[in-house]
């Protein structure tokens, strides 16, 4: 029998765990109800379930030395060709090493899961392949992705190609430098919050977090199910909106998704913004501590610049936009505790694909090498298990009812404007920290920088990191934000600014 019949020992555990007293004659009456449920589990163990597809031929690739990968980006090299021809036929495509590909070894940037090789291809890794796309990869990203700095991956820091002293921004850590270096065309990021837009931002390179549930999440590993996004990172509007129609679409699997229109991308690119309204959020900038006055300004040069493609452009009041990363954090917090840590990745109470080779690798190695842990997932471990424990799951709760009025603030605005803008980031690049570095620095270093990108992830809308400028050498981004479904009108105006700044030089 695969499922073994628990003992009275392990029954005792679980009754004096959920404050229950239970004899143990009484245990053994439980013990022999419960034979029929584990015929049923026993069955279970004997069909086969389904997977995700594999079409295309691969071999495994290779973790490449040094002197091959002086940023640390890259975490395996591969060349995995899918269809002659297509959409992204000649382009070169990295995955984030959070997306499953079959066959290719699987990190996640966490020790726990070294040696992991998947055995199915997330649905946008089908796509891209089905478009004519060469996946040449993975990149390194951090530790479960749980840092917007990049330093806490299990395979070392990841090197801004602008400052090798300096982070190049997470979880997508790798995933931007690669493309920010010119050593692939496009990438896919994940963004939980602003994973994506941070390390376009301090890479200097174009991210969209496109609207919740646009994109199928299924076969990539997840952090919070309300929060998980994934997108396309690319040095041009025209490649991000390229990469967005292949993979954007619903497949059936995810959860997430709700049936949201999949456009032509591209035709939106038209050079301009006549008859758009921009709002520039006046609580997205100035964050005390925070915000350096020479990203401030570059931000809304760009917005004045921007201004000249043919929109209009005015300051607007959002007050509850500074409250967004307090609502985030009551969600990420107890949210990634109970999905990424005690529901092994996977959790329950949801319909769609799970993948139990990885829940099995990742709940064994979490239990046996928990110490191994960056900080970062220690720290939400702690205080998330912490808040449930105490709290019942009450400020989980307030902050995901919270989420819906901070989206209609934003939707509020957005019923007067197109658009809105603010800095991605309050500051540039910061240090990498070293060894000697102390916890508070580590953990600092991983998540100061959220408080403008982390509320969209709350809210879905789509939000996309353009860059606008470097102060000291080091890259500043403007994000742009749109309506819920009008990722193209998100595009558009990245494009107006990138024709323009392009002209100015």
């Amino acid at each position: 029998m695969a499922v073994k019949k628990p003992t009275i020992d392990q029954l005792k555990k679980i009754a004096e765990d959920y404050a229950m007293n239970i004899t143990d004659e009484e245990l053994k009456k439980f013990q022999s109800l419960m034979e029929g449920s584990l015929q049923s589990y026993e069955r279970l163990h004997q069909l086969v379930e389904p997977g995700l597809e594999v079409k295309y031929p691969r071999t495994s690739g290779y973790r490449p030395q040094p002197d091959e990968n002086p940023y640390n980006a890259w975490y395996r090299k591969t060349s995995i060709k899918g269809n002659s021809d297509g959409k992204l036929a000649g382009k070169k495509i990295v995955l984030k090493d959070n997306v499953s590909l079959a066959g290719v070894p699987m990190m996640n940037g966490s020790t726990i899961l070294e040696g992991f090789v998947p055995d199915e291809d997330a649905t946008i890794v089908t796509r891209i392949l089905d478009a004519g796309g060469e996946i040449v990869g993975k990149a390194v990203c951090e530790d479960l992705c749980f840092s917007g700095g990049s330093h806490t991956a299990g395979t070392g820091p990841v090197l801004n190609p602008h400052d090798l002293r300096r982070t190049s921004g997470g979880s997508s850590s790798g995933s931007a430098v690669l493309v920010a270096t010119g050593e692939v065309d496009m990438a896919i990021g994940g963004d939980q919050g602003g994973s994506i837009r941070i390390p376009s931002s301090w890479c200097g390179v174009f991210g969209l977090k496109p609207t919740y549930g646009l994109v199928p999440y299924t076969g990539i590993f997840p952090i919070e199910l309300t929060l998980d996004h994934t997108g396309p990172i690319a040095r041009s509007t025209e490649d991000v909106a390229l990469l967005l129609e292949v993979i954007a679409g619903d497949d059936g699997l995810d959860p997430r998704q709700s049936g949201l229109e999949v456009k032509p991308y591209r035709q939106a690119l038209t050079g301009n913004t006549e008859n758009l309204k921009i709002g520039m959020v006046r609580e997205g900038f100035g964050w005390e501590g925070l915000s350096e006055e020479d990203v401030d300004q570059l931000v809304k040069e760009a917005a004045q610049t921007l201004a000249q493609t043919g929109g209009e452009l005015e300051e607007v009041s959002i007050p509850m936009h500074r409250d967004g990363i307090h609502i985030w954090n009551g969600i990420a917090t107890e949210g990634a505790t109970a999905l990424m840590v005690n529901g092994n990745g996977m959790g329950t109470n949801w319909k769609g694909h799970y993948n139990t080779r990885l829940l099995d690798v990742y709940g064994h190695g979490r239990r046996t090498r928990a110490n191994d842990l960056s900080e970062t997932v220690k720290l939400v471990m702690l205080l998330g298990q912490y808040m449930q424990d105490q709290y019942n799951g009450r400020y989980y709760a307030i902050a995901q009812n919270l989420s819906l009025q901070l989206k209609k603030a934003y939707d509020h605005a957005l019923s007067h404007f197109d658009v809105l803008i603010m800095p991605t980031l309050p500051m540039k690049a910061t240090p990498i920290p070293d060894d000697s570095a102390s916890k508070e620095e580590y953990v600092s270093r991983a998540l100061e920088m959220l408080p403008n990108t982390a509320p969209f992830n709350v809210t879905g809308h789509p939000a996309m990191n353009v860059p606008c400028g470097k102060s000291d050498g080091l890259p500043v981004g403007m994000m742009i934000v749109g309506r819920h479904g009008e990722d193209d009108v998100v595009l558009r105006v990245a494009h107006a600014f990138e024709n323009i700044s392009g002209q100015l030089g």
